[in-house]
This record gives structure tokens, sequence and C-alpha cells, in this order.
């Protein structure tokens, strides 16, 4: 990887009230105004808002079905989902589904999974939610199941939550998608990125919580026996950046998360910013722009803030 590439996160839910068929219009002309600038699109695994929105009862558009749809029309962007929650398909099912959509795009997918964590939202669709030493235990086993699917004849894993007999899986993804693993958890989270992961997502941490979880996995990979550097590191983020430090502020303090943001200022101040992550060895930003639906934070950034990182 040369550089440092960036991502936009589509915003799933609406920051305010509006019909499903306006809001998926936004997305789209969202992604019409910045797609050339972007290597990559996510889309968030949430069936409703989490809590730190105003209302949970606003549109939002399922994560698969939205990312097969917006593959078919960006045909020049890799896609992944931030972060699928295991729980919510079989990772038999989840490894058919992704070798599928890298056929019919050729080769745009990045398999992005986690634990899942938003336990509102697993009892309101009827999924267990049990502690998250189990949670991450099944994750371990779905990513094993899935990289089974993707490079045997015909899979078979019996493990203590997931099952599978001689599943197929054709035609097998070519190439093989990387798998992400999102989440911060030093104990066990980290240590199943150490095992499994091609890649890590960081969520929300300012630099020093960053430089903390880089070096805990740095630890696991050796015990792990596993090479540091060739996980590919990195971060999503919610960013409000505008031409005057006090017009960023103003963006970042209309928005819901505004107590969730991790870069704001001007374009020079976003590249500071920003630099002690690319120092620490991130090497892929995804950023979800604080003045959605306006396209105009994403064409700044991706004007003032990419050329600096690349």
């Amino acid at each position: 990887m040369v550089g440092v590439r960036f991502g936009w996160n589509v915003p799933t839910a609406s920051p305010e009230y509006v019909t499903g068929e306006v809001h998926a219009a936004r997305v789209i002309s969202a992604l019409d105004a910045v797609h050339e600038w972007f290597d990559s699109v996510w889309v968030y695994d949430h069936f409703h808002a989490p809590p730190f929105f105003d209302a949970d009862d606003y549109p939002r558009l399922e994560a698969w079905t939205t990312t097969a749809y917006l593959a078919r029309a960006f045909p020049n962007l890799y896609f992944g989902n931030m972060v699928l929650g295991q729980s919510y398909r079989n990772p038999a099912l989840l490894a058919k589904m992704a070798a599928t959509l890298q056929a019919l795009t050729g080769g745009k997918v990045i398999l992005a999974i986690g634990a899942g964590w938003m336990e509102s939202e697993y009892h309101a669709y009827g999924y267990d939610f049990p502690r998250a030493s189990v949670r991450i235990a099944q994750l371990e086993e779905a990513v094993q199941i899935i990289r089974l699917m993707w490079t045997e004849k015909r899979a078979t894993f019996e493990g203590k939550h997931y099952q599978v007999r001689g599943a197929l899986c054709e035609p097998k993804p070519n190439p093989v998608p990387p798998i992400m693993i999102g989440g911060n958890g030093e104990q066990l989270t980290l240590r199943v990125v150490a095992r499994h992961a091609d890649w890590w997502n960081g969520t929300g941490l300012n630099a020093g919580g960053m430089a903390r979880k880089l070096d805990v996995l740095r630890s696991h990979c050796d015990r792990e026996g596993r090479d540091y550097d060739e996980i590919v590191k990195t971060f999503t983020g919610i960013i409000s950046i505008a031409e005057t430090e006090g017009e960023a502020k103003r963006i970042a303090q209309a928005s819901p998360r505004r107590d969730r943001m991790n870069f704001v200022g001007t374009p020079a101040q976003v590249i500071e910013q920003m630099q002690p992550y690319v120092d620490l060895g991130v090497s892929y930003f995804m950023l979800d722009f604080s003045d959605f639906p306006d396209p105009a934070g994403a064409r700044l950034f991706a004007s003032e803030v990419m050329p600096a990182f690349r």
C-alpha cells in the first residue's frame, strides 16, 4: 500500500427525520459528488440508530443491500461495512454473499466484521445477545469458517458456536478479499485480530488511545507468532472540516454526534490532527463527514488534506 488511503462512511441513517426515499437520494447525490477522490465506501451495519443519535426511529438503510447496490452504481470504488455484526448473518451464508459480490464487482470487496455491541438492536430483531467473551469467540469461529469457505473445495468446521459440514462456496472469490476485524477490546478482540485479521480497524480513539491499542496488538502478535507489520491498521473517525475553524466548530456542534468528533478544523488543522495517527502506522482512514448531506466537507478534505498524505 502506497501512502495513506481514504474511505467515505455512508450515513445509513439521516441526521434528521426524512423519508427513506429522500435519505437514499441524499446518499447517491453525495457519492456522485465525491466518489472520484475516495478509494472506498463503508456502510454501517445497524438496524436502529445508535444511542447517541437524537432519536432511533429515523429511516435507516440495511447494510448489505446498500453495499451491493452502491457497488454496482460506483464500480471504481472498493466496498466494505463498518463493521458487520457477526451475529446478524450465518457465517457460511456471509462467506457466500461476499464471494458472490466479489465476483460481480471484479474484486472490490473488503470483508469487515466485528463481534457486535448494540444490545437493544439484538433484542429488537430477535437475536441472542450473549456476554462479550462469547460474542468474540463466535467472531473468531465465523472468521475461520469464512476463510475455509473461500479457500477449500468444501468447508467443514466443528466449533463450539458454529458448524459447517461440506459447505460449498462457488465461485470462489478471486482475489480472496481481505478480512478486517473491528474492535478495541484489548484482552480478547485484539488477540483475534493478531490470529486472523488482514486489517484491523480502531474506532473513535484519540491518538494516545490508538497508540495503546497498537502496543497491545503488537504484544498479541508476538505471542501468536504473527508479523505485526503485515496487518493493515485503519481508523474510523468523524470529521468536521471547513474553510474556517469557526465554521467547522459550528458544523460539529450541529451534529447529533457532537461529542464524538475526532477531527475538527480547517484543512491545515485536520492535517495536524491526523498526522499522529499516520506516524503510528495508520494507513487507511474511513471518515464520516458531519456536514452530510452537503458534500462540501468531503470535497474540501479531498482537495486540501488528501494530498498531504499521498
